[in-house]
């Protein structure tokens, strides 16, 4: 495997945005394990960071590198502050950076990425679950999988949950005021709906959160209305918290279930 820090310039954002980025590269060694290299169409993963991460986080928390070193997967992973995958009311526009900008920088830079929906995923953590969740929701033709680990997935209805973690003003700051986030396009039940309503083929969606979580009421009542809407999707719980071991042992289970050629 490559692994490379980059800076790149974000015309959207007007700002330099730190991304690393782990690609396959064919390898032979004496000492350790070999490695699968491709040099066209390689399956892409955006890996999304939580609050208080960073483009470096997943990198230093777990083994992920480790992990896709035999899968022929190129893993994206973009720092993102805190801006909740969102075009905030502060007019810093992170959802329009990481679903829009973002990708056409990665295949300008790294022609050998894929360009096909079925081989293109989006993965997060917490905030970045939600933001996974968001991509699949809001642009199914562009990923074929997605996968929330403790995702903040149930925004409009859990408002005790983000009080918790930070006050109102930091919340409305991104989303504007608390009522308005329901049936707004940062409401992952609302985009949920008007998928439906499209027509369209969605994602196949992986959720999973510790049994100890505070946001596991949230995903019960997404994956239920998933499956309401007869949406393909795997829901798993397990013991935990919200927390990095958590992560770290689930990072493998989704890396397991995602649609790639083992």
């Amino acid at each position: 495997m490559a692994f490379l820090q980059a800076s790149i310039y974000s015309n959207v954002l007007e700002m330099e945005v730190s991304v690393n980025v782990i690609l396959p590269q064919k390898t032979e060694k004496k000492i350790g394990t070999a490695t699968k290299g491709n040099l066209t169409d390689v399956p892409v993963m955006y890996l999304l960071h939580g609050m208080g991460g960073n483009h470096s986080v997943w990198e230093r928390r777990t083994s992920i590198e480790r992990y896709v070193a035999d899968l022929g997967l190129a893993v994206i992973m973009p720092s993102t502050d805190l801006g909740w995958y969102t075009d905030t009311c502060y007019e810093m526009n992170y959802w329009t950076f990481l679903s829009e900008e973002l990708p056409n920088i990665c295949q300008e830079l790294f022609p050998q990425l894929t360009t096909k929906r079925e081989k293109t995923f989006a993965v997060g953590l917490s905030m970045g679950g939600y933001g996974a969740l968001k991509l699949g929701l809001a642009k199914p033709d562009n990923f074929g999988a997605v996968a929330s680990l403790s995702g903040a997935v149930n925004l409009a209805d859990r408002v005790e949950d983000l009080l918790a973690i930070r006050g109102k003003k930091f919340w409305e700051g991104i989303f504007g005021p608390f009522e308005q986030i329901k049936g707004s396009s940062n409401d992952p039940m609302f985009l949920l709906e008007q998928l439906v309503k499209s027509g369209k083929t969605a994602p196949n969606i992986f959720l999973c959160c510790g049994e100890e979580d505070l946001l596991l009421y949230g995903n019960k009542k997404m994956a239920a209305a998933l499956t309401a809407n007869t949406i393909d999707h795997t829901f798993e719980t397990g013991p935990g918290n919200h927390d990095w071991i958590f992560w770290d042992a689930w990072i493998q289970r989704v890396l397991e279930w995602l649609p790639l050629e083992k």
